[in-house]
């Protein structure tokens, strides 16, 4: 790994293939655990079936999203000038790709039939990997290179993967009241990869809509409301922040619970260099390859504790929220959240390291440990 002369001293790039795979391997082995540990929580009763399998689609999709940067870069460091690709990460703040990676690939997958058309197939592909390496005995690298940046594109075509915004969708809880009065709750749930941070960040919102055609279906508030919650997708804002101009700009829409996930940062003795007691648990866990991480998953969740009425025009009113914020010490009004969950996803051996230091600061983090085979465990 070697500082990139254009970037920050914060970013790096793989200039390896072995180290490249490596980075790779260990994300795909971090993303199956996060599902995992998803439904440990659904089982505890902190997240809901509904929640859960919204979260699962957006951990699948970041599952594709490594796999098709995996393929990309794939032969990093085997070629030479311009063209050949280098993974660059965030070494410091987050772990994950810098925000610029995601963005080339939503750009590129806007372009991944064009691409697909002029290329061989990969049978061809492989073909002339070949007869060049029996024929002319030598290594294929420009065909290595050509075969993976086909599987590129073919998993950008394919879809379904984490983009660096994800439009607002929207799940149907039933409803509230029926009638003349009738209020229906929904699930709303978007995603972005935070630009700032690095990281994916997942937002889930029950409100209860009282307008008389069903959001989804209203061709005037439907656009609206995704356009607002994409431009509040924002981790320097807080969530009472969000909500509560959310309830201003949208009368007949009542937030009641507002949620932001953010998956990461991710620490690994191997690549990355964040400060702190993780990295002299992970310095002291000399855990094997693929077990030398430990990833940080953090909740914040606000709530709406009641409601108020309001006047609108002359002879009208609409119901306000009221948000309750953390009572203790005041965070609330610092933090902007009714509460906040700090949670820890590592594997066995960083745990045993962790739990036998018991380093201030981490006494209060909950503890997702997982074991070779896949099973999670969850300590306070």
């Amino acid at each position: 790994m070697t500082d990139t002369d254009d970037l920050t001293l914060d970013h790096a790039s793989l200039n390896d293939t072995r180290v490249t795979r490596r980075y790779f391997a260990k994300f795909a082995r971090i993303t199956g655990h996060m599902a995992r540990v998803a439904g440990q929580m659904e089982a505890e009763g902190s997240l809901s079936r509904d929640e859960v399998e919204v979260l699962a689609r957006y951990l699948v999709s970041l599952g594709f999203t490594f796999r098709a940067l995996a393929n990309k870069h794939f032969w990093s460091g085997r070629g030479e000038g311009a063209g050949w690709s280098t993974l660059v990460f965030d070494r410091h703040e987050s772990g994950f790709p810098v925000h610029a990676e995601l963005m080339q690939m939503a750009t590129d997958a806007a372009q991944a039939g064009k691409h697909l058309t002029g290329m061989p197939s990969a049978d061809e592909l492989k073909a002339q990997m070949i007869q060049q390496i029996v024929g002319d005995l030598t290594i294929p690298t420009k065909l290595q290179y050509a075969l993976s940046q086909r599987l590129y594109y073919e998993e950008l075509q394919r879809g379904d993967l984490f983009w660096p915004q994800n439009d607002p969708d929207v799940v149907w809880l039933g409803d509230v009241s029926e009638g003349r009065d009738r209020r229906r709750r929904y699930l709303l749930h978007w995603a972005v990869y935070d630009s700032s941070l690095n990281i994916p960040t997942i937002y889930l919102m029950e409100l209860e809509d009282t307008g008389r055609t069903a959001l989804p279906r209203d061709g005037r508030r439907w656009p609206a409301v995704q356009a607002h919650l994409m431009a509040q997708a924002v981790a320097g804002l807080k969530l009472v922040t969000i909500a509560a101009g959310f309830d201003r700009d949208f009368d007949d829409l009542h937030p009641k619970r507002l949620r932001r996930i953010h998956v990461g940062p991710m620490y690994s003795h191997t690549f990355t260099k964040q400060t702190g007691p993780l990295r002299e648990v992970l310095e002291q866990a000399k855990a094997p390859p693929g077990e030398d991480w430990a990833l940080a998953w953090t909740v914040e969740e606000l709530v709406s504790e009641g409601v108020k009425t309001e006047k609108s025009g002359w002879f009208g009113s609409v119901e306000r929220e009221i948000f309750a914020l953390d009572p203790f010490a005041g965070r609330g009004v610092v933090t902007g959240a009714t509460k906040m969950e700090r949670s820890i996803i590592l594997p066995q051996r960083p745990y045993q390291v962790l739990a036998e230091k018991n380093p201030p600061g981490f006494r209060d983090v909950r503890k997702f440990v997982v074991s070779p085979g896949g099973r999670v465990l969850s300590y306070r």
